[in-house]
Order: structure tokens, then C-alpha cells, then sequence
């Protein structure tokens, strides 16, 4: 079959019945014969031409320097007439032809598919081995005494007595604030999803016979 100018709708329209039944212009690997034609369509519109568009579209995905072949006109176009491919017979049960001529684009699948795969896994043993940010906060607390004959050293030993996960005691002052009254200034580090603030507040209050109040002096994350 002879197929006109490409550049016209008419040759289009020849090369969408020519591919209706086949996958490559010649034999069943692409090849320089699919690029020759590939140059030859250009830039042209390939309009409704289903067959021609999936041709086009699958030639392009190649590396057309790495398609094998001599790169002249085929037959279609009017190049040297080349013997049709071969039609598919089921091979004899002790046939030792280990060719297998419809099985390249299985092949090539499946390798794709092995190699997507294998970059997925390391992929997330990557990001599974990237180290986790733990947020973190400074905080600097004012816990006020109910008068100036508190013990301030048990006062601040009984706060220092407060355990949590992701809770770190820092330094500490005495700051006065008046009438011979000193307040503790105490400060401390937490991790933000393991410490709420609200509840360590509440757990020095709850020394009653010490604490009159706690108030939040500074508070950053880190």
C-alpha cells in the first residue's frame, strides 16, 4: 500500500487505515522506519485520526537515535518494498524457537514496572530515615509564694519534682517582688506534643502549702 503527502488530509487519512492493524510501520518493533515517517508528518495537524495519533504519540515517547534500522523512506512512502512481517502461529509443542515475537512490549512493561517499583521502595526507605523536627518550646514560669516565710528552696524542690515525658528543668532565680517577698523564676524546656503548658501549670499549683500562683513570663519556640 502506497500512501500520498503526508501534509494533506488525504495521506493522513491512508496512514490511519495503514496503522488501524498495526503498532509500527514495519515489523513489530519500532524502528527507523517509524522515525522517517515520524519526520516526514512534521508538525502537521493529524486532526481525527485516532490510529495515527497513537502512533505519534507512542513513537515520540522514544530515543529515536537509539530505534534500529537504516533511516529511509519505507515502502508506504515509496521506499524500497520490503517482504510483510510474518503472521503469528502458535508454536509446535517441540519447537526449540525461543523467539518470541509478541512478547517485547510484555517485557517492557514489566521491566517499567519493576524499575517504578524498586525507585518507590528506596524512595521510602529514604524519607523513612530523614530525621523527624521535634518541636520545642522555652518557657520561663513565675511561681509566686503565698508570703515571704515561704521556703523558697522547697518550694522550688517540689516543682523541680515534676516528671513528664519530653518535660526539662533549667535554671532558676529568685526575683524580688516586694515587702521581702521573692517569687521563683524557673526555666524549662517541653516538647509541644507531649507537654501541655496548661497541665504542668496545674501541677505546681497544686502545692497548695507553697504556691499562691504561676504566671507564664516567656514563652518560645525553639
Amino acid at each position: 500500500m502506497a500512501i500520498g503527502d503526508l501534509k494533506t488530509d488525504k495521506g493522513l487519512k491512508e496512514l490511519n487505515r495503514f496503522l488501524a492493524d498495526r503498532s509500527y510501520i514495519e515489523g513489530w518493533q519500532p524502528s527507523q522506519a517509524d522515525v522517517a515517517v515520524f519526520e516526514a508528518l512534521g508538525n502537521a495537524a493529524l486532526g481525527s485520526n485516532p490510529h495515527v495519533q497513537r502512533w505519534y504519540t507512542h513513537i515520540k515517547s522514544y530515543n529515536h537515535k537509539s530505534l534500529p534500522g537504516v533511516k529511509k523512506a519505507p515502502s508506504i512512502l515509496g521506499g524500497t518494498e520490503t517482504a510483510p512481517p510474518p503472521k503469528a502461529t502458535k508454536p509446535a509443542a517441540d519447537d526449540d524457537d525461543d523467539v518470541d515475537l509478541f512478547g517485547s512490549d510484555e517485557e517492557e512493561d514489566a521491566e517499567a514496572a519493576k524499575v517504578r517499583e524498586e525507585r518507590l521502595k528506596a524512595y521510602a526507605e529514604k524519607k523513612s530515615k530523614k530525621p523527624t523536627i521535634i518541636a520545642k518550646s522555652s518557657i520561663v514560669l513565675d511561681v509566686k509564694p503565698w508570703d515571704d516565710e515561704t521556703d523558697m528552696k522547697e518550694m522550688e524542690k517540689h516543682v523541680r519534682s515534676i516528671s513528664m515525658d519530653g518535660l526539662v528543668w533549667g535554671a532558676s532565680k529568685l526575683v524580688p517582688v516586694g515587702y521581702g517577698i521573692n517569687k521563683l523564676q524557673i526555666m524549662c524546656v517541653v516538647e509541644d506534643d507531649k507537654v501541655s503548658v496548661d497541665l504542668l501549670v496545674e501541677e505546681i499549683q497544686n502545692f497548695e502549702d507553697f504556691v499562691q500562683s504561676v504566671d507564664i513570663a516567656a514563652f518560645n519556640k525553639i
